[in-house]
């Protein structure tokens, strides 16, 4: 009987959504609506992701326009957007809400260079935690005579396998945001 790795690649697969969820947050030098998945707005007395709230598009590279579906609620729009804190410029008219995102500078690439690395990092140490653990359960499979040594030994190499291709798809998607950020 071999060892089944559902579980396994499971926890994988919600791994790598979690790291591109993250690194869609760090802004590059394109504003892009993601960045603006953290903001919360008080919407008749409950925090609102931002997106629910108004209909938010990319006029061009460094400014996105927020068109709330209710107008009374820009001010609690506007509120929002500068208590999140994320560095932008937040300018109100009638047509709407205009956030406009400053250029980077090299020191602010740095810090979100270092970001990604962190990000990856801690996918990486989300996926050799959970391959510790299923080697332990592969390892007591076998001391327990449900797998042969040789079926242990199998199984550990293709966990590997399915180890070391999670790790080139962080390393991908790590080098895609770093060439975003740098550019």
């Amino acid at each position: 009987m071999t060892y089944d790795f559902k579980k396994f690649k499971s926890h994988m697969d919600e791994v790598k959504t979690w790291l591109k969820g993250e690194l869609a947050t760090i802004r590059t030098g394109r504003a892009s609506s993601a960045l603006l998945d953290s903001v919360k707005v008080d919407f008749y007395g409950s925090h609102t992701p931002l997106n629910q709230t108004a209909a938010i598009i990319s006029e061009d590279a460094r400014t996105l326009k927020i068109n709330p579906y209710d107008k009374t609620q820009t001010k609690n729009i506007e509120k929002a957007l500068t208590d999140a804190d994320l560095g932008v410029s937040v300018v109100v008219n009638d047509a709407g809400i205009r956030v406009i995102f400053p250029e980077l500078t090299s020191e602010r690439r740095d810090a979100l260079l270092k970001q990604v690395g962190k990000r990856v990092e801690e996918a990486r140490i989300s996926v050799r935690k959970n391959r510790d653990e299923t080697w332990n359960d592969i390892q007591e499979r076998e001391k327990s005579g449900a797998i042969s040594e040789d079926e242990k030994f199998r199984a550990k190499e293709e966990m590997q396998k399915i180890v070391d291709e999670a790790q080139k798809q962080f390393e991908e998607m790590s080098t895609l945001k770093e060439r975003e950020i740098k550019s």
